[in-house]
């Protein structure tokens, strides 16, 4: 069920508020958890049993874990742990490793599906966090096997995050409190990610799709580039709007889940982008393997050899993909770079020298991330660099219509955080035609919802790009 769809919008939505705001706090707790469960099988069918059987593992292991210090402990975490990567093995990278995906994880998709089950990224990562926080003592373990298994199923950031961490949204589980002005500042959210999902993203994917599918022979440089403009800002406009209506949905059922993106590709480096970019994926890599590993602690060797290690397992976490360990090693030796020096260089130059810097990297990045295959990434970046078809037959004109334009603007303008400070300007009350400003922007958004309910009842929105990992 996609939060875009007319059924989720117009149905699923409504009613689970209906129910979650005539309930008390425990018949709340509840309607969310079976509505959440719900939410998952619409689309994975048996696989809800698999979500639903990692959280009752984890659950009865954090009982254990919680005995710092004991062998008990050490053994629970580490069953644990081995757990989550069976999971991820089974179900998303056995076919790569093996060259068969195994009869039990087809025994338990969906008739037809392909691709790894939506979500079980996420919910392991969130699953794996939560034992080692509490082999930390960051947290005490949940009693409520109900109360942990709605923290792992929380429908609106279940299936492409942010990865929310069960310290951050313990407390909220049993006190947070609704109110008439959190849904209404909630649905704003969610109409934004809404619009930049449905109308930004959606406009460009197909121009993406288009010049991504040309052979060499074909891929002129300029809709090459153009190619790479427009799934650099649909993959942002695409995940950041899914977060967007992530938080958006949390906040309306009273949870404050923590920003996701924070407008990436204003950054002026490499580092900085990754402080913006998918925060909750690289904090957790920080957090939960960089830091273990001794993260800066032991000279630049050790943490170069750092960088890439997290980064590359970064990249297989996105994919089970030879491209997705490309896309992690091009991450992991522009960091190393920054830290022996290239960082410092950039800090000297420029500002709008070291933002097209880091702008161009990321982007280039991008290719292999989106390429079916490294014949592809390489012809791709070679049309890029000019060497790519000559031919009149498909130039970026082809592609440019007028609604494309638009979306590249508009996504271009939404890049960058001059939104949030506008937003921040309209809370002051000294700001001059205030009241007509607010009721302008709002007005916007109400056009915004129309216009993207009118797509997905078209047929013409597509997935989110974040579920195929």
């Amino acid at each position: 069920m996609l939060f875009h769809s007319p059924i989720f919008l117009c149905a699923f939505l409504p009613l689970v508020l209906l129910l979650a705001w005539g309930g008390g706090r425990v018949a709340r707790n509840g309607v969310l958890l079976l509505a959440s469960l719900f939410f998952y099988a619409w689309g994975e069918g048996r696989m809800v049993g698999v979500l639903a059987a990692s959280a009752v593992v984890h659950w009865a292991l954090a009982g254990v874990v919680a005995r710092r210090g004991t062998l008990a402990s050490h053994v629970a975490l580490a069953a644990g742990v081995a757990f989550d990567l069976g999971l991820l093995l089974l179900f998303k990278y056995a076919g790569w490793l093996l060259g068969e995906v195994p009869a039990l994880a087809l025994a338990l998709r969906p008739e037809g599906a392909t691709g790894p089950p939506i979500g079980v990224s996420f919910f392991t990562f969130q699953a794996l966090s939560y034992l080692v926080d509490v082999h930390r003592g960051v947290v005490p373990p949940q009693r409520s096997p109900f109360k942990f298994a709605l923290y792992l199923s929380l429908f609106p950031q279940l299936i492409a995050g942010p990865i929310v961490r069960y310290a951050d949204v313990a407390a909220q589980i049993d006190g947070r409190e609704l109110g008439v002005s959190k849904v209404a500042d909630g649905f704003r959210r969610f109409i934004t990610g809404l619009g930049k999902k449905v109308l930004l993203a959606g406009t460009l994917a197909p121009v993406t799709e288009d010049v991504f599918a040309l052979g060499a022979g074909d891929l002129t440089t300029s809709a090459a580039w153009l190619g790479l403009a427009c799934y650099s800002l649909q993959i942002y406009l695409d995940f950041s709007g899914y977060s967007d209506m992530a938080i958006g949905l949390g906040r309306m059922l009273g949870f404050e889940f923590l920003e996701n993106f924070l407008h990436p590709y204003a950054s002026r480096s490499v580092t900085e982008f990754w402080r913006r970019w998918h925060v909750s994926l690289s904090s957790w890599f920080r957090d939960y393997l960089y830091i273990p590993l001794g993260g800066n602690r032991k000279g630049r060797l050790r943490t170069g050899l750092n960088l890439v290690v997290v980064f590359l397992l970064c990249g297989v976490w996105h994919g089970a993909a030879w491209t997705f360990v490309v896309w992690g090693a091009w991450h992991g030796a522009l960091l190393v770079l920054e830290r022996i020096g290239g960082g410092a260089l950039l800090a000297k130059l420029p500002r709008p020298v070291a933002h097209a810097w880091t702008v161009l990297v990321v982007c280039l990045g991008w290719v292999p991330f989106n390429a079916v295959s490294m014949d592809q990434a390489l012809d791709y970046w070679a049309a890029l660099a000019g060497l790519g078809s000559s031919g009149p037959a498909w130039p970026a004109a082809r592609f440019l219509a007028p609604s494309v334009v638009a979306a590249l603007a508009l996504g271009a303008v939404a890049s960058v955080p001059w939104l949030p400070w506008l937003r921040d300007r309209l809370r002051e009350d000294r700001v001059p035609g205030r009241p007509v400003l607010l009721w302008g922007a709002d007005a916007a958004l109400v056009v915004i919802l129309v216009l993207s309910l009118a797509e997905g009842l078209g047929g013409t929105s597509t997935p989110f790009i974040y579920f195929r990992f």
